[in-house]
């Protein structure tokens, strides 16, 4: 293709409070000729509240619409626009619209380049107190609880400690859905409304924080889990006797997962039939 000057910038935003903007941030919120923004609304404010005035055309870019939109952008950086992508916090394509984006401009040999900003998954591993040297980002649970299940079960026996966002009215929820995957007594982190005025960071374990939690929270939550220990791994590998199985019947009824519920997904992880489950806790119960 011929040379051309146009560029896509994908920019990392403040992840609630405007001073974390960075000077190249404002510089590019300044000069660039297209700003594709995921709520246009929330922009102008951050713009305002930055001090920054847009000179360019401002759009919107948002999931439901990103497939439509992806050809105008390509096509303006193509024609030598600086095309700036933004999401309303954190960095454009992680768990947010853009990566649809950065394929089509690879694929259309559109140049594409990074202004890093503020991250919500790092600050909740900093103030999680947990494990940084390795860990891994799960984004958002899946919504249909057997989903949510499966997804949690495959990460078991994870080592690395786990990053996820979550809706609030969804956290106790996952929470609990944590307790049947990961046993009752994993160590978490609920982080919400980090950067702003009410930072909370709630630490303890997944009952103990459900518990907490109670009637539930507001805000934008990131969850932090730890990763699994030799027991934890000798279970997520196992649950090779009737003891481990009674035992994790009881952690997930400890969590308010019903006892027949728990049977079940005890029996599928151990990969064993329901009613062997089911006679150990009933052996276990009657026993003096």
């Amino acid at each position: 293709m011929a040379a051309r000057d146009g560029v896509i910038l994908f920019a990392g935003t403040p992840l609630g409070n405007a001073e974390d903007a960075s000077g190249r941030l404002a510089a590019a919120i300044a000069s660039a000729d297209l700003i594709a923004t995921e709520d246009t609304r929330k922009f102008r404010a951050l713009a305002e509240r930055m001090r920054v005035q847009p000179r360019g055309k401002v759009v919107s870019h948002f999931e439901a619409n990103e497939s439509v939109r992806l050809q105008e952008l390509v096509d303006a950086a193509a024609h030598g626009s600086t095309v700036l992508v933004l999401t309303d916090a954190g960095m454009p394509s992680v768990s947010d619209p853009g990566y649809r984006l950065v394929r089509a401009a690879i694929d259309a040999d559109v140049p594409i380049t990074a202004l890093p900003g503020p991250s919500a998954v790092t600050t909740a591993l900093v103030l999680s107190g947990l494990p940084v040297d390795r860990f891994c980002f799960e984004g958002f649970l899946p919504r249909k609880s057997s989903e949510r299940g499966t997804r949690l079960a495959s990460l078991a026996a994870e080592t690395r400690t786990m990053v996820f966002f979550e809706a609030p009215h969804r956290l106790v929820e996952s929470l609990q859905a944590m307790v049947a995957a990961f046993g009752a007594n994993r160590s978490v982190a609920v982080c919400r409304e980090l950067t702003k005025t009410y930072e909370e960071v709630l630490r303890g374990t997944l009952v103990e924080l459900i518990d907490a939690i109670g009637e539930g929270v507001r805000g934008e939550i990131t969850i932090v889990v730890a990763g699994a220990n030799a027991e934890d791994l000798r279970v997520a590998r196992g649950l090779v006797d009737e003891s481990d199985w009674v035992r994790a019947v009881a952690e997930r009824e400890a969590s308010g997962i019903s006892r027949r519920d728990a049977i079940a997904e005890v029996a599928k992880a151990a990969a064993r039939p329901r009613r062997e489950v089911y006679d150990a806790v009933i052996r276990t119960k009657l026993a003096p």
